[in-house]
């Protein structure tokens, strides 16, 4: 009797990925993504998935790094409190820093404001081989500026190119962008962790009470807090103009820390597992070159004497 093929890592995390995977075709409503989603998981099974996912991810990015040929940009967007930072250390937790590099952009330098608004995030792109993690990205220009117009004004656009379809233009500038990158070796996974009102305002809660996180509140928090419906009408729109097969968006459940790594975790080991990626192999002439390094080596660790066993 012959054995069932063996599931492949994708098709095993595949009810972690497809449910939140959004690539452009049929209707979005953010209204209708849950953000207390558990699946089947609780809180113990959960954390074992996001160690051995971990695992499988430390093994990918030595390959990745060794075969220096694709790259990988993860972008997170959130609400504040949303679980961005927090996400990033316990999922990219024991990867070899030497291949990861995390840019969290803030309000644009006087520098980057002489530059086009994708300009300082075209320089922080990962290398061949690297992992580029954007906490807060690209997607600013279409989100706070949106909601704060008064930015847009700091940004040097000659007047006539300010106009009622910019935020369109700027949707398919980014997708125009993303689909350049896809198309040079860097595979493009976009998270939003999609927290719900209420948690946010217990995460509030929590780093008031707490001095260890009190540094991370800010009063601005609660103003932009008041714009709540603003902030989620243009994410809904975020995400249904920039949603491509190539780049497409994941809405990740977020107010149990515990399922959104999950979700995220198998989202990126699964596009890494579709590289294909391999430890490069050297070719015969390194090969008996290797050998001959191999022997002299073994006998000048002896005196040219065997080892005694």
């Amino acid at each position: 009797m012959s054995k069932k093929p063996s599931k492949s890592l994708a098709q095993e995390l595949d009810r972690y990925i497809t449910p939140f995977r959004y690539d452009g075709s049929g209707k979005f409503h953010l209204k209708a993504h849950k953000t207390d989603e558990k699946g089947d998981l609780d809180k113990e099974k959960a954390l074992a998935i996001l160690d051995a996912n971990k695992k499988r991810l430390i093994g990918f990015q030595e390959k990745l790094y060794a075969q220096d040929r694709w790259s990988l940009l993860i972008v997170f967007q959130a609400m504040d409190a949303g679980g961005k930072d927090s996400a990033i250390k316990a999922i990219f937790e024991g990867i070899n820093p030497q291949g990861c590099e995390v840019h969290a952009f803030k309000a644009p330098s006087s520098k980057e404001l002489d530059h086009d608004f994708l300009w300082r995030h075209a320089i922080a792109l990962p290398e061949r081989g690297h992992i580029g993690i954007f906490n807060r990205s690209h997607y600013e220009e279409c989100l706070v500026t949106r909601v704060h117009p008064e930015i847009l004004a700091k940004e040097k656009l000659p007047q006539k190119l300010v106009t009622k379809n910019i935020w369109k233009e700027r949707f398919e500038d980014i997708s125009a962008f993303e689909r350049y990158l896809c198309r040079n070796g860097t595979v493009v996974l976009k998270f939003f962790l999609n927290v719900s009102k209420d948690e946010q305002r217990e995460r509030f809660l929590d780093r008031l009470e707490d001095p260890a996180k009190q540094w991370k509140f800010s009063m601005d928090d609660i103003k932009e807090r008041a714009l709540w419906p603003r902030y989620q009408a243009v994410y809904q729109d975020i995400v249904r103009h920039t949603s491509t097969p190539h780049a497409p968006w994941y809405v990740v459940p977020a107010d149990h820390k515990w399922f959104a790594r999950v979700v995220i975790g198998s989202v990126i080991n699964a596009a890494l597992e579709k590289l294909d990626l391999r430890f490069p192999r050297a070719d015969k002439a390194s090969v008996t070159e290797f050998e001959q390094v191999r022997k002299a080596l073994e006998k000048e660790g002896t005196g040219g004497k065997k080892k005694a066993k």
